[in-house]
């Protein structure tokens, strides 16, 4: 219930650099925004690549799907900078996403702004959560389990759920 930030973030979709703005996508329907700690990590890789298996489904609830990361991480592990980030995303976004949906990096600010930091030593880095956000930018449901499995079937039947009650009141 309580009113999501809204947020910019520079991401990629497709190979291309695009900017993701919350407050833009609501107008076209409920956002489901899900932060994971870090690309090319082996429990951020199998919840993006489920999302992305489900990815026509939220489609079809009208949902607009949108991964977040405070962690851009490059092969050796390292931090990566703002540009190696978004090449690193656009690897993990066509691999993982297939192109479905866009993955984005975040500020320590959103990341702080939603409570989702990872730890004291990880700050900047979000933790596993998921959020579905109404058009109206309430905050349908949250979701924060290590475990990336539960968010694919929890968020896409709070999308659903959402869809029923809104076309069930018109």
């Amino acid at each position: 219930g309580a009113k999501a930030p809204d947020f910019t973030a520079t991401g990629m979709k497709g190979g291309k650099q695009f900017q993701f703005k919350l407050s833009d996508a609501l107008k076209k329907g409920p956002v489901v925004v899900f932060f994971f700690p870090a690309a090319f990590t082996p429990g951020c890789t199998a919840e993006t690549k489920a999302f992305s298996d489900m990815a026509d489904e939220y489609t079809a609830a009208g949902a607009t799907l949108v991964g977040v990361t405070g962690g851009a991480k490059l092969a050796d592990g390292t931090m990566a900078s703002a540009k190696d980030s978004l090449v690193r995303l656009g690897e993990f976004s066509k691999e993982h996403c297939r192109d479905k949906f866009p993955i984005a990096a975040v500020t320590a600010d959103t990341v702080k702004a939603y409570d989702v930091s990872f730890n004291e030593k990880r700050p900047d880095w979000s933790n596993r959560t998921s959020y579905v956000i109404a058009p109206n930018g309430k905050v349908v449901m949250s979701h924060t389990d290590p475990l990336p499995n539960s968010h694919i079937e929890k968020t896409l039947a709070a999308v659903k759920a959402w869809k029923e009650a809104k076309d069930h009141n018109h």
